[in-house]
């Protein structure tokens, strides 16, 4: 004699619907983690610097002061400005 198991509910007692319920959330709540920045302090002295997409930015410190400097800073807005056409923008 075989016993059917309830197929409407999942391994942790939720129904279909409450599980999708759950899923929707924890997916919304990975989407605002993901859009926050942090800045940490790698094993290297290095800054790196996540939410930016799945790998950190990670650079010295000159070479952040360097970039962040007014003509470099000038110098990229500027391009993304001439070249914003063919420049992709990847959405949240």
């Amino acid at each position: 004699m075989t016993i059917l198991q309830d197929q409407t509910r999942n391994a942790q007692g939720e129904t279909p619907e409450q599980e999708l319920v759950r899923l929707r959330a924890e997916n919304e709540k990975l989407k605002a983690k993901r859009s926050t920045i942090v800045c940490k302090v790698s094993v290297k002295g290095a800054l790196s610097v996540y939410g930016m997409g799945r790998f950190p930015v990670t650079l010295y410190r000159g070479q952040w002061e360097r970039l962040l400097s007014d003509p470099v800073r000038d110098t990229i807005r500027g391009f993304i400005s001439a070249n914003g056409d063919k420049l992709k923008s990847k959405e949240d």
